[in-house]
Order: structure tokens, then sequence, then C-alpha cells
């Protein structure tokens, strides 16, 4: 049995008199450890997976498993300490508590957990060390992203989830944040799952999962991921080119 396993998901929002259809029959498998890249364009339905394997939303019909246990029977009171004990989050924006210290900010998520990690120790790991007892305002884009990646990691969840987490930041520190998340799921064998539109990325994942409307279309094994480090693409806000010779890198990963 996978580590995830979500089977026939379907979701329906009700808007008054019309149903809308977010999830149709989505189906996939992920196994613990693997770092996973799910792209689509916007409205396929990334999204609403992501916040159904977090707990923030539920299945209308189908099965979701994680770690043996189905959380498409839970009730609110199950979802909220599966939230909180289970899944950590990253997003887009960063959403730290703007009078505490980068250490501070970590050391609050730890404290609603039960097997949480050592603030100090997970701040180090980031490569904040001298930056722990700095406040929001004094840090970076990308040095704030990594305290987000920090208090998520903190938890000891079993699955990090990450919406866009590069999608406000320039390219040379989406690709060091990248490559954080991609570290972590390697040396601490936990479970990451990235929502992106950035096709360029995929190389990196084990597994790369398309998303269109509202179904898993394809699904991607990839035996060798290389290191963001080699992966380079177009960033259009500071209009310099980078060339795709990732394509060619793991085209011929796939093939060994």
């Amino acid at each position: 049995m996978a580590y995830i396993e979500f089977k026939n998901v379907d979701k329906i929002y009700q808007m008054g008199e019309v149903e809308i259809k977010a999830l149709n029959k989505a189906s996939f498998e992920i196994e613990k450890g693997e770092l996973v890249v799910i792209l689509g364009p916007s409205g396929a339905g990334k999204t609403t997976c992501l916040n159904i394997l977090g707990g923030m939303d539920s299945a209308t019909r189908g099965k979701v498993l994680v770690d043996k246990k189905d959380i498409t029977n839970y009730s609110d009171k199950e979802l909220i300490m599966y939230r909180r004990n289970d899944i950590g989050f990253v997003f887009q924006f960063y959403n730290l508590v703007q009078n505490l210290t980068a250490k501070e900010n970590v050391e609050l998520a730890t404290q609603i957990c039960k097997d949480s990690l050592n603030p100090d120790e997970v701040i180090e790991k980031v490569g904040l060390k001298n930056r722990k007892n700095n406040f929001p305002s004094q840090l970076s884009g990308g040095e704030q992203q990594r305290v987000a990646i920090a208090r998520a990691i903190a938890k000891n969840p079993k699955l990090l989830l990450c919406d866009e987490p590069t999608g406000a930041l320039d390219y040379k520190t989406g690709k060091q944040i990248l490559q954080l998340l991609q570290d972590t799921a390697k040396k601490e064998n936990m479970t990451v799952l990235i929502i992106t539109h950035n096709g360029a990325i995929a190389p990196m994942a084990d597994k790369v999962i398309h998303f269109k409307n509202g179904t898993a279309e394809k699904i991607e094994i990839n035996k060798n991921p290389i290191s963001v480090e080699q992966i380079e693409w177009w960033d259009k806000r500071d209009r310099s080119f980078l060339s795709h010779n990732w394509v060619g890198k793991w085209k011929n990963n796939k093939k060994q």
C-alpha cells in the first residue's frame, strides 16, 4: 500500500443551483519520502487536491488515505488534529507573525505539535543560524520563505504541502528554496508535494502529476531526479534568458 492514496476523488462545489466539479475521479499514489511536483493550468484542480490532502477541505466522493488512515471520514475535530500534527504548509506568501523573530515564528508552530523538532536545529538546516533573532521586516523575501519552511518542517509533519512556494521570489532565490525542499525530502525522508505552473522544475521530482479538468491526466515517474542547480528557465521578471539544458539531461537520465 502506498503512503498516500488518492482514489477516484470528486469535489463538487454548489453555487446556488449550479454545481462546479473541481475534481473529477482524480486518482494517484505517492510513496513516503517522495518529492512530487503537481503541474497544471489554473482551474485544473491542483489547489483543491492540496487542500483535501491538507485537511482544509473534504472530498465529495472517493477516498484519501494518508499513512493507511482514511481522512475522508474524519470529523471536524479529527481534521484539526490532523492539520496540527501531520501537515506542514508552505504558501506563496510567507504568513509570518511580524512582531516575532524568525526563531519565535518557528517555535510558535512547535508548541502545538506533539512530535516537533528542535527549532534551533531546523533554523540551522535552512541556513538562517545567524538570522534567527531577526524580525521578518529585517529579512529578505527568500529568508522569510526559509523561515516559513523551517516553521513547517519543525512540526515534523507526514506531508509538506507547498503551493507555489517560489511564486513571489526572483529566479535565483526561487532556485535556493526549491533546492532546500529537494534536500528536505532526501535527507529527512519527508514526503513533499509542490504545486506550480512552472513545468521547468519537473526534472527535480521523483514523480510528476499533471492535472487537467479536475483529474490527474498523466503521471510520470522520474527514476533519476536532477539537482535544482542543473535546472534553468526563462525568468520574465528580470528578462534574462536561461537555457533549457535540463531537457536533454532529464531525457538522458530517464533513458538510463
